[in-house]
């Protein structure tokens, strides 16, 4: 129970043990549909009786299965209700050369907020989309409130953690820019080129800033371009994971059907560079 309380609450815990909690029937359904395997499994009074599917999917994986006496779960679990089914998964080993596969690359780089992040991972799965690179400063990306909000695609996305790499913010980017990827940083809706008018077919890489003070200054400055989703009326952004949801689908929309028919022109045809509208 301590390891357990451990790994719920502590990054460094969980990075020395390299394993994390899943909390919920939900979750760990998910997670089995993404062909994960757990190290153990707790149950709470008549789990077994509330989720008989999930437990004999669970038994048919060899995990071993403790049952936990009344009240437990209200130490150990990291809600205020506290989940009936709790799951203790190994770290995954993502080597940096996702990297370089097709699709979009999320750079997460001070990504602050566990749903924020959570929300991410869920769509740049949904969207197909290469992999997140996690910046330092960013929230664990195993924290158990950002694998709640994942829905199980934290077992389908791979996160590359910069800190893990030994990168700082700055040699992140730099990394993506070896590889041959644009660069491009989503920025408030006045600034930058509209993102219907990126060609996401080339291989490109969004940078996501902090909620609430955006893209570093050194970071901004190695960046190929910004990009923009314009807003109608007074508001001047949206929620960084609802941007980085919308910025996505429109890679996956352009990966499957081509890039917009005149990327970085105006609709007379003349070149308008980063601050087309």
């Amino acid at each position: 129970m301590k390891r357990l309380r451990e790994l719920l609450r502590d990054p460094k815990a969980r990075a020395a043990e390299h394993a994390f909690v899943v909390e919920g029937p939900r979750a760990i359904h998910a997670a089995l549909d993404r062909g994960a395997r757990f190290e153990t499994v707790f149950l709470g009074p008549r789990a077994e009786l509330a989720f008989p599917t999930l437990c004999a999917r669970l038994a048919e994986t060899g995990v071993e299965l403790v049952s936990l006496k009344e009240g437990v779960l209200e130490k150990v679990g990291s809600t205020r209700t506290p989940q009936p089914v709790l799951a203790v998964a190994p770290l995954p080993t993502v080597d940096r050369g996702v990297l370089a596969r097709d699709g979009l690359v999320l750079a997460a780089l001070s990504v602050a907020d566990p749903g924020n992040l959570g929300t991410l991972v869920r769509s740049a799965e949904a969207s197909g989309a290469a992999a997140i690179l996690l910046g330092p400063g960013s929230v664990d990306a195993y924290n158990p409130k950002v694998v709640r909000a994942s829905a199980g695609a934290i077992f389908g996305m791979p996160v590359v953690d910069a800190e893990s790499e030994g990168w700082s913010a700055v040699e992140a980017l730099d990394a993506l820019g070896e590889l041959g990827r644009y660069r491009l940083g989503a920025v408030p809706s006045h600034q930058g080129t509209t993102y219907t008018d990126v060609d996401f077919t080339r291989p490109t890489a969004v940078v996501l800033g902090n909620e609430a003070h955006g893209i570093n200054p050194d970071v901004d400055a190695r960046l190929d371009g910004h990009v923009r989703i314009p807003m109608a009326g007074p508001a001047e952004s949206l929620n960084v994971a609802m941007a980085g949801t919308v910025l996505c689908f429109e890679s996956a929309r352009q990966l499957r059907f081509g890039a917009a028919p005149s990327p970085y022109r105006s609709s007379n045809g003349a070149e308008t560079g980063e601050e087309a509208s």
